[in-house]
Protein backbone atom coordinates (compact mmCIF):
# COMPACT_ATOMS: atom_id res chain seq x y z
CA UNK A 1 0.00 0.00 0.00
CA UNK A 2 1.08 3.09 -0.76
CA UNK A 3 1.76 6.06 1.66
CA UNK A 4 -0.15 9.18 2.04
CA UNK A 5 1.38 12.42 1.47
CA UNK A 6 1.83 14.46 4.61
CA UNK A 7 -0.42 16.92 3.35
CA UNK A 8 -3.50 14.64 2.06
CA UNK A 9 -6.79 15.28 4.46
CA UNK A 10 -7.60 12.46 7.34
CA UNK A 11 -10.68 10.12 6.39
CA UNK A 12 -13.51 12.41 7.31
CA UNK A 13 -15.11 11.53 11.21
CA UNK A 14 -18.02 11.12 10.39
CA UNK A 15 -16.44 7.80 8.26
CA UNK A 16 -17.01 4.37 10.45
CA UNK A 17 -14.19 1.81 9.36
CA UNK A 18 -13.38 1.81 5.83
CA UNK A 19 -9.69 3.10 6.56
CA UNK A 20 -8.26 -0.02 3.69
CA UNK A 21 -10.51 1.62 1.29
CA UNK A 22 -10.31 5.30 2.13
CA UNK A 23 -6.21 4.94 2.13
CA UNK A 24 -6.26 2.92 -1.43
CA UNK A 25 -8.58 6.20 -2.96
CA UNK A 26 -6.83 8.21 -1.35
CA UNK A 27 -3.06 7.03 -2.21
CA UNK A 28 -4.84 6.81 -6.27
CA UNK A 29 -5.93 10.52 -6.20
CA UNK A 30 -2.99 12.00 -4.56
CA UNK A 31 -0.82 10.15 -7.15
CA UNK A 32 1.50 12.67 -8.24
CA UNK A 33 3.38 11.23 -11.50
CA UNK A 34 2.32 12.71 -14.89
CA UNK A 35 -0.13 10.89 -17.23
CA UNK A 36 -3.79 10.35 -16.13
CA UNK A 37 -5.00 7.20 -14.28
CA UNK A 38 -8.15 5.12 -13.90
CA UNK A 39 -9.76 3.13 -11.06
CA UNK A 40 -12.46 1.38 -10.37
CA UNK A 41 -14.97 1.25 -7.43
CA UNK A 42 -17.62 -1.60 -7.22
CA UNK A 43 -19.45 -3.11 -4.42
CA UNK A 44 -23.32 -3.90 -3.91
CA UNK A 45 -25.62 -1.24 -2.97
CA UNK A 46 -26.07 0.12 -0.31
CA UNK A 47 -21.89 -0.37 1.34
CA UNK A 48 -21.05 3.65 1.03
CA UNK A 49 -19.56 3.27 -2.13
CA UNK A 50 -21.11 6.94 -3.01
CA UNK A 51 -20.18 8.68 0.69
CA UNK A 52 -16.78 7.27 0.05
CA UNK A 53 -16.33 8.92 -3.07
CA UNK A 54 -17.94 12.12 -2.98
CA UNK A 55 -15.74 12.82 1.01
CA UNK A 56 -12.69 12.16 -1.36
CA UNK A 57 -13.97 14.94 -4.16
CA UNK A 58 -14.67 17.11 -0.76
CA UNK A 59 -11.48 16.15 0.73
CA UNK A 60 -9.37 17.00 -2.73
CA UNK A 61 -11.56 19.40 -4.63
CA UNK A 62 -12.21 16.91 -7.33
CA UNK A 63 -15.32 16.74 -9.70
CA UNK A 64 -18.10 13.90 -8.87
CA UNK A 65 -20.98 13.15 -11.25
CA UNK A 66 -23.62 10.57 -10.85
CA UNK A 67 -25.32 9.75 -13.61
CA UNK A 68 -29.08 9.00 -14.00
CA UNK A 69 -30.96 6.09 -15.95
CA UNK A 70 -31.57 8.12 -19.14
CA UNK A 71 -30.70 8.88 -22.83
CA UNK A 72 -27.30 9.39 -23.97
CA UNK A 73 -28.06 12.77 -25.33
CA UNK A 74 -29.39 13.85 -21.41
CA UNK A 75 -26.74 12.35 -20.12
CA UNK A 76 -24.48 14.39 -22.07
CA UNK A 77 -26.21 17.45 -21.31
CA UNK A 78 -26.14 16.79 -17.28
CA UNK A 79 -22.54 16.04 -17.25
CA UNK A 80 -22.01 19.06 -19.39
CA UNK A 81 -23.83 21.11 -16.88
CA UNK A 82 -22.19 19.51 -13.63
CA UNK A 83 -19.08 20.39 -15.13
CA UNK A 84 -19.99 23.91 -16.08
CA UNK A 85 -20.88 23.99 -12.31
CA UNK A 86 -17.68 22.64 -11.00
CA UNK A 87 -15.59 25.40 -13.01
CA UNK A 88 -17.90 28.06 -12.10
CA UNK A 89 -18.85 29.00 -15.56
CA UNK A 90 -22.02 31.00 -16.18
CA UNK A 91 -23.47 28.30 -17.97
CA UNK A 92 -23.42 24.60 -19.01
CA UNK A 93 -20.70 23.21 -21.45
CA UNK A 94 -22.17 21.67 -23.80
CA UNK A 95 -20.98 17.89 -25.94
CA UNK A 96 -21.48 16.20 -28.94
CA UNK A 97 -19.69 13.56 -28.09
CA UNK A 98 -18.25 11.07 -24.92
CA UNK A 99 -14.93 11.80 -26.22
CA UNK A 100 -15.68 15.53 -25.89
CA UNK A 101 -16.53 14.84 -22.30
CA UNK A 102 -13.51 12.83 -21.45
CA UNK A 103 -11.30 15.16 -23.08
CA UNK A 104 -12.76 17.74 -20.19
CA UNK A 105 -12.32 15.71 -18.10
CA UNK A 106 -8.38 15.41 -18.73
CA UNK A 107 -8.37 18.59 -19.11
CA UNK A 108 -9.09 18.97 -15.56
CA UNK A 109 -5.89 17.94 -14.35
CA UNK A 110 -2.99 19.75 -16.65
CA UNK A 111 -1.93 21.92 -13.61
CA UNK A 112 -2.35 19.15 -10.11
CA UNK A 113 -3.63 15.68 -9.63
CA UNK A 114 -7.15 16.17 -9.94
CA UNK A 115 -10.44 13.41 -8.85
CA UNK A 116 -12.80 12.61 -11.29
CA UNK A 117 -15.53 10.26 -10.04
CA UNK A 118 -18.67 9.03 -12.53
CA UNK A 119 -20.98 7.71 -10.36
CA UNK A 120 -23.39 4.67 -11.59
CA UNK A 121 -21.27 4.53 -14.58
CA UNK A 122 -23.69 1.26 -15.91
CA UNK A 123 -26.21 3.80 -16.41
CA UNK A 124 -24.26 5.21 -18.98
CA UNK A 125 -22.74 2.19 -20.52
CA UNK A 126 -26.71 0.67 -20.86
CA UNK A 127 -27.35 4.01 -22.54
CA UNK A 128 -24.57 3.95 -24.73
CA UNK A 129 -22.67 0.82 -24.75
CA UNK A 130 -19.54 1.91 -26.37
CA UNK A 131 -18.69 3.86 -23.97
CA UNK A 132 -15.68 1.74 -22.31
CA UNK A 133 -14.33 1.65 -25.99
CA UNK A 134 -14.40 5.21 -25.93
CA UNK A 135 -12.82 5.79 -22.84
CA UNK A 136 -9.86 3.18 -24.02
CA UNK A 137 -9.36 5.36 -26.69
CA UNK A 138 -9.56 8.96 -24.57
CA UNK A 139 -6.53 7.19 -22.49
CA UNK A 140 -4.51 5.53 -24.54
CA UNK A 141 -0.91 5.34 -23.92
CA UNK A 142 1.12 8.35 -25.53
CA UNK A 143 -2.07 10.00 -26.72
CA UNK A 144 -1.40 13.91 -25.88
CA UNK A 145 -4.54 14.81 -23.72
CA UNK A 146 -3.47 11.50 -21.39
CA UNK A 147 0.29 12.65 -21.05
CA UNK A 148 -0.42 16.35 -20.61
CA UNK A 149 -3.05 15.48 -17.43
CA UNK A 150 -3.10 14.22 -13.99
CA UNK A 151 -7.20 13.40 -13.90
CA UNK A 152 -7.38 10.85 -11.91
CA UNK A 153 -10.83 8.86 -13.47
CA UNK A 154 -12.72 6.82 -10.86
CA UNK A 155 -16.19 4.93 -12.44
CA UNK A 156 -18.17 3.54 -9.99
CA UNK A 157 -20.87 1.61 -10.13
CA UNK A 158 -23.46 -1.30 -7.97
CA UNK A 159 -24.28 -3.46 -10.71
CA UNK A 160 -22.16 -6.19 -10.40
CA UNK A 161 -22.50 -8.28 -13.25
CA UNK A 162 -21.63 -5.57 -15.21
CA UNK A 163 -18.53 -3.98 -13.08
CA UNK A 164 -17.15 -7.67 -12.70
CA UNK A 165 -16.47 -7.90 -16.68
CA UNK A 166 -15.36 -4.21 -16.90
CA UNK A 167 -11.59 -5.24 -16.76
CA UNK A 168 -11.96 -8.68 -17.34
CA UNK A 169 -10.91 -11.05 -20.46
CA UNK A 170 -11.07 -9.08 -23.49
CA UNK A 171 -12.70 -6.02 -22.32
CA UNK A 172 -11.73 -2.79 -23.73
CA UNK A 173 -10.81 -1.14 -20.38
CA UNK A 174 -8.32 -4.42 -19.27
CA UNK A 175 -4.81 -3.51 -18.72
CA UNK A 176 -6.39 0.70 -18.47
CA UNK A 177 -6.68 0.50 -14.57
CA UNK A 178 -4.61 1.50 -12.22
CA UNK A 179 -6.82 0.74 -9.22
CA UNK A 180 -9.69 -1.76 -9.12
CA UNK A 181 -11.33 -1.71 -5.42
CA UNK A 182 -14.70 -3.87 -4.36
CA UNK A 183 -16.41 -1.91 -1.10
CA UNK A 184 -17.60 -5.23 0.66
CA UNK A 185 -20.10 -5.23 3.45
CA UNK A 186 -18.43 -5.22 7.37
CA UNK A 187 -17.88 -8.14 8.62
CA UNK A 188 -19.27 -9.41 11.79
CA UNK A 189 -17.31 -7.19 14.48
CA UNK A 190 -17.49 -4.53 12.79
CA UNK A 191 -20.99 -4.47 12.14
CA UNK A 192 -21.86 -5.24 15.65
CA UNK A 193 -20.25 -1.86 16.46
CA UNK A 194 -21.85 0.39 14.04
CA UNK A 195 -24.89 -0.91 15.14
CA UNK A 196 -23.96 -0.28 18.89
CA UNK A 197 -24.61 -3.86 20.35
CA UNK A 198 -22.99 -4.68 22.94
CA UNK A 199 -24.10 -8.23 23.41
CA UNK A 200 -22.96 -10.93 21.62
CA UNK A 201 -25.81 -12.77 21.81
CA UNK A 202 -27.45 -10.11 20.18
CA UNK A 203 -25.25 -9.10 17.88
CA UNK A 204 -25.54 -12.83 16.28
CA UNK A 205 -28.90 -12.19 15.51
CA UNK A 206 -28.95 -8.74 14.63
CA UNK A 207 -26.35 -9.83 12.24
CA UNK A 208 -28.15 -12.74 10.99
CA UNK A 209 -30.87 -10.48 9.88
CA UNK A 210 -29.39 -7.27 8.30
CA UNK A 211 -25.13 -8.55 7.65
CA UNK A 212 -22.96 -5.64 7.63
CA UNK A 213 -24.73 -3.39 5.52
CA UNK A 214 -23.99 0.28 6.81
CA UNK A 215 -27.44 1.90 5.22
CA UNK A 216 -29.41 -0.28 6.83
CA UNK A 217 -29.21 1.61 10.30
CA UNK A 218 -28.60 5.25 8.54
CA UNK A 219 -31.13 5.78 6.31
CA UNK A 220 -33.29 2.58 6.11
CA UNK A 221 -33.68 2.00 10.18
CA UNK A 222 -33.25 5.39 11.16
CA UNK A 223 -30.44 4.54 13.84
CA UNK A 224 -33.35 2.14 15.59
CA UNK A 225 -31.14 -0.35 17.37
CA UNK A 226 -32.37 -2.78 19.39
CA UNK A 227 -31.72 -2.07 22.76
CA UNK A 228 -31.19 -5.43 24.32
CA UNK A 229 -31.90 -9.11 23.79
CA UNK A 230 -35.18 -8.04 25.14
CA UNK A 231 -36.26 -5.95 22.65
CA UNK A 232 -34.92 -7.90 19.63
CA UNK A 233 -38.06 -8.76 18.53
CA UNK A 234 -40.01 -5.39 19.08
CA UNK A 235 -37.21 -4.33 16.83
CA UNK A 236 -37.64 -6.67 14.13
CA UNK A 237 -41.71 -5.77 14.20
CA UNK A 238 -40.40 -2.38 14.34
CA UNK A 239 -38.22 -2.65 11.07
CA UNK A 240 -37.86 -5.13 8.94
CA UNK A 241 -41.27 -6.70 9.10
CA UNK A 242 -43.04 -3.23 9.13
CA UNK A 243 -44.05 -2.55 5.78
CA UNK A 244 -43.94 1.11 6.10
CA UNK A 245 -39.98 0.27 6.25
CA UNK A 246 -37.73 0.20 3.48
CA UNK A 247 -35.97 -2.64 4.66
CA UNK A 248 -39.25 -4.53 4.20
CA UNK A 249 -38.91 -4.47 0.46
CA UNK A 250 -35.39 -4.03 0.25
CA UNK A 251 -34.57 -7.99 -0.61
CA UNK A 252 -36.91 -8.09 -3.21
CA UNK A 253 -35.71 -4.99 -4.66
CA UNK A 254 -31.99 -6.52 -4.78
CA UNK A 255 -32.88 -9.07 -7.31
CA UNK A 256 -34.71 -6.12 -8.95
CA UNK A 257 -31.54 -3.97 -9.11
CA UNK A 258 -29.03 -6.41 -11.34
CA UNK A 259 -29.61 -6.14 -14.96
CA UNK A 260 -28.66 -9.25 -15.81
CA UNK A 261 -31.77 -11.07 -13.68
CA UNK A 262 -33.97 -11.39 -16.32
CA UNK A 263 -36.38 -14.61 -14.84
CA UNK A 264 -36.70 -12.86 -11.34
CA UNK A 265 -39.08 -15.75 -10.46
CA UNK A 266 -36.23 -18.34 -10.95
CA UNK A 267 -33.84 -16.69 -8.92
CA UNK A 268 -36.37 -16.26 -5.74
CA UNK A 269 -36.80 -19.77 -6.14
CA UNK A 270 -33.32 -20.68 -6.55
CA UNK A 271 -32.56 -18.24 -3.29
CA UNK A 272 -35.55 -19.99 -1.43
CA UNK A 273 -34.30 -23.10 -1.90
CA UNK A 274 -30.84 -22.59 -0.41
CA UNK A 275 -32.84 -20.22 1.88
CA UNK A 276 -34.55 -23.76 3.11
CA UNK A 277 -31.47 -25.90 3.56
CA UNK A 278 -31.32 -27.02 -0.04
CA UNK A 279 -27.63 -26.35 -0.32
CA UNK A 280 -26.63 -28.66 -3.17
CA UNK A 281 -27.17 -28.42 -7.12
CA UNK A 282 -29.25 -31.51 -6.71
CA UNK A 283 -31.50 -30.15 -4.08
CA UNK A 284 -31.99 -27.26 -5.49
CA UNK A 285 -32.69 -28.93 -8.59
CA UNK A 286 -35.84 -31.01 -6.78
CA UNK A 287 -36.81 -27.81 -4.90
CA UNK A 288 -37.24 -25.31 -8.23
CA UNK A 289 -38.53 -28.15 -10.32
CA UNK A 290 -35.09 -27.73 -12.55
CA UNK A 291 -32.39 -30.28 -13.81
CA UNK A 292 -28.99 -29.73 -11.77
CA UNK A 293 -27.51 -29.21 -15.46
CA UNK A 294 -29.99 -26.00 -16.04
CA UNK A 295 -28.94 -23.91 -13.15
CA UNK A 296 -25.23 -23.69 -13.94
CA UNK A 297 -26.48 -20.33 -15.48
CA UNK A 298 -28.61 -19.00 -13.05
CA UNK A 299 -26.13 -20.14 -10.23
CA UNK A 300 -23.81 -18.19 -11.89
CA UNK A 301 -25.27 -14.70 -12.60
CA UNK A 302 -26.13 -14.86 -8.40
CA UNK A 303 -22.75 -15.41 -7.91
CA UNK A 304 -21.40 -12.79 -9.56
CA UNK A 305 -24.39 -10.52 -8.57
CA UNK A 306 -22.41 -11.11 -5.20
CA UNK A 307 -26.01 -12.75 -3.57
CA UNK A 308 -24.71 -16.23 -3.33
CA UNK A 309 -21.09 -17.81 -2.66
CA UNK A 310 -19.98 -21.62 -3.37
CA UNK A 311 -18.00 -23.53 -1.18
CA UNK A 312 -16.24 -26.21 -1.35
CA UNK A 313 -16.27 -29.30 -0.07
CA UNK A 314 -13.32 -29.96 2.90
CA UNK A 315 -12.96 -33.19 1.99
CA UNK A 316 -14.75 -34.14 -1.48
CA UNK A 317 -13.53 -32.64 -4.57
CA UNK A 318 -16.63 -33.64 -6.48
CA UNK A 319 -19.71 -31.61 -4.07
CA UNK A 320 -19.71 -27.98 -3.45
CA UNK A 321 -22.61 -26.29 -1.48
CA UNK A 322 -23.96 -22.71 -2.19
CA UNK A 323 -25.00 -20.30 0.14
CA UNK A 324 -26.72 -16.74 0.57
CA UNK A 325 -24.06 -13.88 0.98
CA UNK A 326 -26.69 -11.46 2.04
CA UNK A 327 -28.64 -12.29 5.54
CA UNK A 328 -31.75 -10.28 4.43
CA UNK A 329 -32.06 -12.19 1.50
CA UNK A 330 -32.07 -14.97 3.39
CA UNK A 331 -34.00 -13.84 6.59
CA UNK A 332 -36.77 -12.45 3.68
CA UNK A 333 -37.08 -15.85 1.70
CA UNK A 334 -37.02 -17.89 5.05
CA UNK A 335 -39.04 -16.05 7.46
CA UNK A 336 -41.07 -13.31 5.61
CA UNK A 337 -41.96 -14.80 1.68
CA UNK A 338 -43.93 -17.84 2.72
CA UNK A 339 -46.18 -15.23 4.58
CA UNK A 340 -45.89 -12.16 2.77
CA UNK A 341 -49.33 -11.31 1.86
CA UNK A 342 -50.60 -11.79 5.65
CA UNK A 343 -47.43 -9.47 6.74
CA UNK A 344 -48.81 -6.49 3.76
CA UNK A 345 -52.15 -6.68 5.68
CA UNK A 346 -51.97 -7.06 9.11
CA UNK A 347 -51.65 -4.12 11.66
CA UNK A 348 -49.19 -5.64 13.65
CA UNK A 349 -46.96 -8.67 13.07
CA UNK A 350 -46.75 -9.81 16.50
CA UNK A 351 -48.13 -12.59 16.34
CA UNK A 352 -46.79 -12.99 12.52
CA UNK A 353 -43.36 -13.32 14.48
CA UNK A 354 -44.23 -15.80 17.26
CA UNK A 355 -45.14 -18.09 14.64
CA UNK A 356 -42.22 -17.75 12.54
CA UNK A 357 -39.42 -18.18 15.12
CA UNK A 358 -38.84 -21.40 14.79
CA UNK A 359 -38.56 -21.00 11.25
CA UNK A 360 -36.04 -18.15 11.89
CA UNK A 361 -33.99 -20.61 14.59
CA UNK A 362 -33.80 -23.43 12.14
CA UNK A 363 -33.00 -21.67 8.79
CA UNK A 364 -31.42 -18.63 9.72
CA UNK A 365 -29.45 -18.23 12.95
CA UNK A 366 -28.53 -21.87 13.24
CA UNK A 367 -27.10 -21.54 9.79
CA UNK A 368 -25.38 -17.97 10.18
CA UNK A 369 -23.88 -19.04 13.35
CA UNK A 370 -22.09 -21.67 11.79
CA UNK A 371 -20.79 -18.75 8.40
CA UNK A 372 -19.86 -16.75 11.70
CA UNK A 373 -17.76 -19.73 13.25
CA UNK A 374 -16.15 -20.67 10.08
CA UNK A 375 -15.16 -16.70 9.83
CA UNK A 376 -14.21 -16.58 12.91
CA UNK A 377 -11.80 -19.88 12.81
CA UNK A 378 -10.23 -18.14 9.45
CA UNK A 379 -9.46 -14.63 10.60
CA UNK A 380 -9.52 -14.22 14.15
CA UNK A 381 -9.28 -17.10 15.93
CA UNK A 382 -5.27 -17.45 17.75
CA UNK A 383 -3.06 -20.26 16.16
CA UNK A 384 -2.70 -21.55 19.84
CA UNK A 385 -6.63 -22.21 19.57
CA UNK A 386 -6.82 -23.57 16.34
CA UNK A 387 -3.37 -25.60 16.20
CA UNK A 388 -1.39 -23.18 14.00
CA UNK A 389 -2.15 -20.66 11.60
CA UNK A 390 -5.42 -21.24 9.41
CA UNK A 391 -4.91 -21.00 5.66
CA UNK A 392 -8.44 -22.32 4.68
CA UNK A 393 -11.63 -22.77 6.57
CA UNK A 394 -14.88 -24.82 4.87
CA UNK A 395 -17.48 -27.29 5.99
CA UNK A 396 -17.24 -30.65 4.53
CA UNK A 397 -18.79 -34.45 4.99
CA UNK A 398 -16.96 -37.36 6.04
CA UNK A 399 -18.22 -41.17 4.73
CA UNK A 400 -18.62 -43.60 7.63
CA UNK A 401 -18.77 -46.88 5.97
CA UNK A 402 -19.17 -49.17 9.30
CA UNK A 403 -22.16 -46.99 10.32
CA UNK A 404 -23.18 -46.73 6.86
CA UNK A 405 -24.09 -42.51 7.15
CA UNK A 406 -22.13 -39.65 6.24
CA UNK A 407 -20.93 -37.09 8.68
CA UNK A 408 -21.57 -33.29 8.36
CA UNK A 409 -18.47 -30.83 9.76
CA UNK A 410 -19.60 -27.53 10.22
CA UNK A 411 -16.46 -25.90 10.57
CA UNK A 412 -12.80 -28.16 8.80
CA UNK A 413 -9.18 -25.53 9.89
CA UNK A 414 -6.44 -26.30 7.35
CA UNK A 415 -2.71 -25.02 7.46
CA UNK A 416 -0.14 -25.37 5.90
CA UNK A 417 2.76 -27.51 6.57
CA UNK A 418 6.89 -26.77 6.73
CA UNK A 419 6.92 -28.34 3.55
CA UNK A 420 4.17 -26.53 1.76
CA UNK A 421 1.54 -29.51 1.95
CA UNK A 422 -1.83 -29.12 3.78
CA UNK A 423 -3.14 -30.30 6.99
CA UNK A 424 -5.92 -30.07 9.01
CA UNK A 425 -5.82 -28.27 12.07
CA UNK A 426 -8.99 -28.50 13.84
CA UNK A 427 -12.63 -29.71 13.18
CA UNK A 428 -15.46 -28.05 14.97
CA UNK A 429 -19.23 -28.54 15.21
CA UNK A 430 -21.52 -24.94 15.97
CA UNK A 431 -25.24 -25.15 17.49
CA UNK A 432 -26.92 -21.87 18.16
CA UNK A 433 -30.16 -23.39 19.99
CA UNK A 434 -28.65 -26.70 21.33
CA UNK A 435 -26.62 -27.36 24.27
CA UNK A 436 -23.91 -29.17 23.66
CA UNK A 437 -23.14 -32.35 25.65
CA UNK A 438 -21.12 -35.70 25.63
CA UNK A 439 -22.51 -36.66 22.21
CA UNK A 440 -21.39 -34.04 20.12
CA UNK A 441 -17.72 -34.25 21.53
CA UNK A 442 -18.31 -38.32 20.53
CA UNK A 443 -19.63 -37.15 17.30
CA UNK A 444 -16.38 -35.20 16.63
CA UNK A 445 -14.09 -37.97 17.71
CA UNK A 446 -15.88 -40.40 15.56
CA UNK A 447 -15.37 -37.87 12.41
CA UNK A 448 -11.50 -37.63 13.88
CA UNK A 449 -10.96 -41.42 13.67
CA UNK A 450 -12.69 -41.61 10.29
CA UNK A 451 -10.58 -38.80 8.85
CA UNK A 452 -7.12 -40.39 10.30
CA UNK A 453 -8.10 -43.74 8.55
CA UNK A 454 -8.35 -42.37 5.36
CA UNK A 455 -4.64 -40.93 5.92
CA UNK A 456 -5.75 -37.23 5.88
CA UNK A 457 -2.60 -34.99 6.99
CA UNK A 458 -3.07 -33.94 10.65
CA UNK A 459 -6.41 -35.35 11.05
CA UNK A 460 -5.21 -37.69 14.39
CA UNK A 461 -3.62 -34.59 16.11
CA UNK A 462 -6.52 -32.39 15.42
CA UNK A 463 -8.15 -29.69 17.73
CA UNK A 464 -11.64 -30.38 18.43
CA UNK A 465 -14.08 -27.28 18.57
CA UNK A 466 -17.65 -26.84 20.03
CA UNK A 467 -19.36 -23.97 18.99
CA UNK A 468 -22.94 -23.16 20.87
CA UNK A 469 -24.72 -20.17 21.12
CA UNK A 470 -26.68 -22.44 24.28
CA UNK A 471 -23.62 -23.26 26.17
CA UNK A 472 -22.48 -27.15 27.40
CA UNK A 473 -23.42 -29.31 29.43
CA UNK A 474 -21.14 -30.06 32.79
CA UNK A 475 -20.02 -32.85 31.50
CA UNK A 476 -18.69 -31.85 28.66
CA UNK A 477 -17.26 -28.67 30.19
CA UNK A 478 -15.03 -31.55 33.24
CA UNK A 479 -13.98 -33.30 29.54
CA UNK A 480 -12.59 -30.06 28.25
CA UNK A 481 -11.09 -29.66 31.65
CA UNK A 482 -8.93 -33.09 31.46
CA UNK A 483 -8.34 -32.77 27.85
CA UNK A 484 -6.12 -30.65 26.21
CA UNK A 485 -6.91 -31.09 22.41
CA UNK A 486 -11.08 -29.69 23.10
CA UNK A 487 -11.76 -25.99 22.82
CA UNK A 488 -15.42 -24.67 24.01
CA UNK A 489 -16.53 -21.63 22.62
CA UNK A 490 -19.54 -19.12 22.44
CA UNK A 491 -20.45 -16.03 20.89
CA UNK A 492 -18.67 -14.05 23.38
CA UNK A 493 -15.78 -15.62 21.91
CA UNK A 494 -16.47 -14.66 18.33
CA UNK A 495 -16.77 -10.82 19.61
CA UNK A 496 -13.79 -10.87 21.77
CA UNK A 497 -11.88 -7.82 21.90
CA UNK A 498 -14.63 -5.42 19.53
CA UNK A 499 -18.11 -5.06 21.90
CA UNK A 500 -17.90 -2.65 24.47
CA UNK A 501 -19.73 -4.66 27.31
CA UNK A 502 -17.40 -7.49 28.08
CA UNK A 503 -18.19 -10.35 30.73
CA UNK A 504 -16.03 -10.28 32.89
CA UNK A 505 -12.48 -12.97 33.06
CA UNK A 506 -13.70 -14.36 36.66
CA UNK A 507 -17.40 -15.02 35.47
CA UNK A 508 -16.12 -16.72 31.87
CA UNK A 509 -13.75 -18.80 33.90
CA UNK A 510 -16.46 -20.15 35.90
CA UNK A 511 -18.33 -21.23 33.31
CA UNK A 512 -15.97 -22.86 31.86
CA UNK A 513 -12.29 -24.18 32.30
CA UNK A 514 -10.91 -23.02 29.19
CA UNK A 515 -11.05 -19.25 27.78
CA UNK A 516 -9.83 -16.91 25.03
CA UNK A 517 -8.04 -13.63 26.33
CA UNK A 518 -9.58 -10.29 24.88
CA UNK A 519 -7.93 -8.79 22.19
CA UNK A 520 -7.26 -5.36 23.76
CA UNK A 521 -6.93 -3.73 20.29
CA UNK A 522 -10.17 -3.74 18.45
CA UNK A 523 -9.44 -4.44 14.52
CA UNK A 524 -10.83 -0.69 13.00
CA UNK A 525 -10.06 -1.35 9.61
CA UNK A 526 -12.46 -3.13 7.12
CA UNK A 527 -12.40 -6.74 6.07
CA UNK A 528 -14.03 -8.69 4.13
CA UNK A 529 -14.00 -13.09 4.10
CA UNK A 530 -16.22 -15.82 4.46
CA UNK A 531 -19.43 -13.93 5.48
CA UNK A 532 -19.20 -11.69 3.14
CA UNK A 533 -16.67 -12.26 0.20
CA UNK A 534 -15.48 -15.77 1.13
CA UNK A 535 -11.93 -16.81 0.17
CA UNK A 536 -10.99 -13.23 -0.29
CA UNK A 537 -8.41 -11.22 1.67
CA UNK A 538 -8.94 -8.01 3.98
CA UNK A 539 -10.52 -6.30 0.85
CA UNK A 540 -9.85 -7.23 -2.99
CA UNK A 541 -8.14 -3.99 -4.29
CA UNK A 542 -5.09 -4.29 -6.57
CA UNK A 543 -3.39 -1.43 -7.35
CA UNK A 544 -1.20 -1.18 -10.27
CA UNK A 545 1.98 1.20 -10.06
CA UNK A 546 2.09 1.32 -13.93
CA UNK A 547 -0.51 3.85 -16.08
Amino acid sequence: MRALPDSFPDKPDDMFGRDVEWMELAAFAADDRPGATLGVVSGRRRQGKTFLLRALCEATGGFYFAADEATDGESLHQIGAGLGAHLKLPSALRFGSWREVFDALLALGTDRPVTVVIDEFPYLARANPGLPSILQNAIAPRRAEREGSRSRLLLCGSAMTFMGTLLAGNAPLRGRAGLELVVPTLDYQLAAQFWNVTDPVLAVKVHAVVGGTPAYRREFARDDTPADTVDFDGWIQRTVLNPASPLFREARYLLAAESELHDLGLYHSVLAAIAGGNTTRGAIGTYTGRKSGDLAHPLNVLMDCGLVHRRPDAFRDNRSTYEIAEPLVTFYHAVMRPIWSDLSHTRTPARLWARSQPRFTANVLGPHFEQLCRHWARYFAREDIVGGFPARVESGTVNDPGNKKTWQVDVVVFGTGADDRETILAIGEAKWHETMGMGHLERLRRIRGLLTAQGRRGAAAARLLCFSGAGFSPELTDEAARSGDIRLLTPADLYTGTLLARTSPSARAARRPWRLRPRHLARQGSRAGAVGFPGRSVVNCRCRRGR
